[in-house]
């Protein structure tokens, strides 16, 4: 079998996806997206298929192997995003050729189902109270994320901290004591700014506190980690298991959270996932993207003993023929070959676009750029 061509589509609202083909009726599909960067990663990997194109498929190390470490520059959001999702279709393909889901070549499942988190897009001014009650009833889910901060200066104000400490205490008692509140920072705030509300929140007893410093600064999430009793979690803005190396032999976190469409692929992410069971370190695979996406991070949860909770956008209504289906929170597992899902290509047609998405600008009062 050999690859006979790449085909990308970009599927709104900000998606990538990839159609790897070969010289059999079998194709596999992944999802290389960089948010905002899409034509970029679109550019690359192409550039990629170039050489591609003739190569077994079936030869995933080999080929994950040569275009990492075969171009001397290597990882970065760029290259890695790319390799990630070919690395998906190569897997999707591999599947499909022996009829077994990709879990069953990485060792098989250890779980039977695999818990996913709910997303909570709740605004800094409304009724957040009842938005957040008609979620839960419709949605079930026993876990949820929310962004909770604002832009933040270096340092705030009380006002700044008193506010956000309220948003969350209202949520904890919309919500409940028996549903998991986690709480995304972003990266947005100072390192000193995140140890105060560290120390603030700890009485709503959050789930996990995401990126409350970015984790190219993996000391501050030491010295954060260091002055509270609410887990920290970090990774999707890592590319590889070099990147988690430090993260982890410096214990900078609780939880670790590599994206599979920028960490490499199914299989980076499994080794990366080895290495933080040795620290005793579960793993939350971040996914705010599309249903080929979701479907490669439920591969991985299916055998990685230290799996912890999966999060998710969208359970493919709309783009794939059979959407993932819930209960009470949960995704049972396919045996269905490859990624276990089929895309429905006659729908994806009304989703397609040029691939222009901006990330999201934010300022400080005084007109200076802040993080988002």
């Amino acid at each position: 079998m050999k690859i006979t061509k790449l085909e990308t589509f970009h599927i709104r609202p900000r998606w990538l996806f990839l159609k790897v083909h070969t010289d059999t009726d079998i194709v596999g599909w992944g999802e290389p997206l960089l948010e905002g960067r899409a034509l970029t990663v679109e550019a690359a990997v192409h550039e990629i298929g170039r050489t591609l194109v003739g190569q077994d498929p079936t030869h995933i190390e080999r080929i994950w192997q040569r275009y990492y470490r075969g171009t001397f520059y290597r990882g970065g959001p760029v290259l890695m995003s790319a390799l990630s999702g070919i690395e998906q279709a190569l897997w999707d393909i591999l599947g499909k050729s022996l009829g077994v889901p990709i879990h069953r070549l990485l060792g098989g499942r250890v779980r039977d189902k695999i818990r996913l988190y709910g997303w909570l897009n709740i605004s800094e001014t409304g009724d957040y109270v009842s938005q957040v009650a008609r979620e839960v009833e419709a949605k079930e889910f026993t876990a949820y994320k929310f962004v909770p901060v604002p832009a933040s200066e270096s340092l705030e104000s009380p006002c700044f901290l008193d506010k956000v400490v309220s948003t969350v205490a209202g949520l904890r008692r919309t919500l409940g004591d028996d549903i998991d509140m986690a709480l995304d920072f972003h990266g947005r705030c100072n390192p000193a700014v995140a140890r105060q509300l560290c120390r603030e929140l700890e009485p709503y007893r959050p789930f996990f506190i995401e990126e409350p410093a970015l984790p190219t600064n993996p000391k501050a999430l030491v010295t954060i980690k260091e002055s509270t009793t609410i887990p920290i979690a970090a990774g999707e803005r890592l590319y590889s298991r070099w990147d988690f190396n430090d993260l982890l032999n410096l214990q900078a976190v609780s939880i670790i959270q590599p994206d599979l469409s920028h960490v490499g692929g199914i299989f980076e992410a499994r080794k990366i996932a080895a290495m933080a069971e040795i620290h005793d370190v579960p793993i939350a695979p971040h996914c705010p993207l599309g249903p080929i996406a979701l479907a490669a991070c439920l591969q991985l949860d299916a055998c990685t003993p230290n799996f912890l909770c999966q999060e998710h956008l969208t359970l493919g209504e709309g783009y794939l023929k059979e959407p993932f289906q819930t209960e009470r929170g949960y995704v049972f597992i396919s045996d269905q070959p490859g990624l276990g899902i089929e895309l429905d290509e006659s729908k994806l047609e009304g989703y397609i676009f040029d691939g222009t998405w901006e990330t999201p600008q934010f300022t400080h009062a005084d007109g200076s750029f802040a993080e988002w």
